[in-house]
This record gives C-alpha cells, structure tokens and sequence, in this order.
C-alpha cells in the first residue's frame, strides 16, 4: 500500500550557489542552518565536474560515475528530510554535455559548482525520517 501524509509549504529560500562548493554539501548546510527539515529542492546551472551514483539492486550497493569536465545541470530534483536527526537532501542530477548528450543519478558528494540557482520549498509536517529498509537495503522514509 502507498504510504503518505500532508505537508504545508511554510517558506521559500531562492538563492545563487557558491561557485567551488560541493554541491550536496552546500545545500544540506542550507537546510541545516535554516532549520529545514522537510521539504523539495530543485536547481540548475553547471558544475566543473561531477560524481553519480546508480543504486545495483542485486548487490545492493551504489556503483558511481565520476565526470571530471564541466557539465550543464539541467536539472536537479529531490526531497529533504531527517537521518539521524539531521537534514539529509537526497537529490537526482541530470546533466548535459554541450552536444546534448546527458548523464543522470543520484547526487553524490564531489560534485562540484561552477555557477547555480536553488530553491527551497520548506514544509512543515509530520516527521519523515529514513531508516533501513530491509527489501531494498536503502535508507528509505518510514510513514
């Protein structure tokens, strides 16, 4: 059966990302200084290289993709939520060479900024943490 709960929009923070940073460092600070602990994210720009991750089901393991050239986000997507009692921002990236050719996962740490825009839609709500789940060895909300 799906699992769910109702959330409310509270705020929104729209703002530039810090050219250099760690992307999924720099927006789990944002939430952690601002106290966001449910919400969605998007973003776009580009980044000077970047780091993948694609989850293999079968040996329950996250294989990466590192891209060490400069890349167009074209997009970013995810959720914020709690594990271990601190904002956790798990996003998917998709990026573009500059013939089109695109590349997409899971955001992982090492991707790096070179220029780009965010928001932050924080919510408020029932807690949703992330716990090990047993079916598919990730760490999946608990409704």
């Amino acid at each position: 059966m799906t699992a769910y709960n109702e959330a409310k929009m509270i705020k929104t923070l729209i703002g530039k990302l810090k050219h250099g940073s760690d992307l999924l460092e720099q927006l789990t600070e944002i939430c952690r200084s601002n106290n966001i602990r449910l919400g969605r994210i998007e973003a776009i720009g580009a980044v000077k290289k970047a780091r993948l991750g694609y989850y293999d089901q079968q040996k329950r393991q996250y294989k990466t993709l590192d891209i060490d050239r400069p890349m167009e986000i074209t997009s970013l997507i995810g959720n914020i939520s709690l594990c271990d009692d601190e904002p956790m921002v798990h996003a998917h990236l998709t990026l573009a060479e500059s013939d089109g050719t695109c590349f997409g996962g899971h955001l992982q740490p090492g991707t790096i900024v070179f220029a780009g825009e965010f928001i932050i839609d924080a919510c408020e709500g029932p807690r949703f943490i992330r716990s090990f789940d047993d079916r598919t060895g990730l760490a999946l909300w608990k409704i």
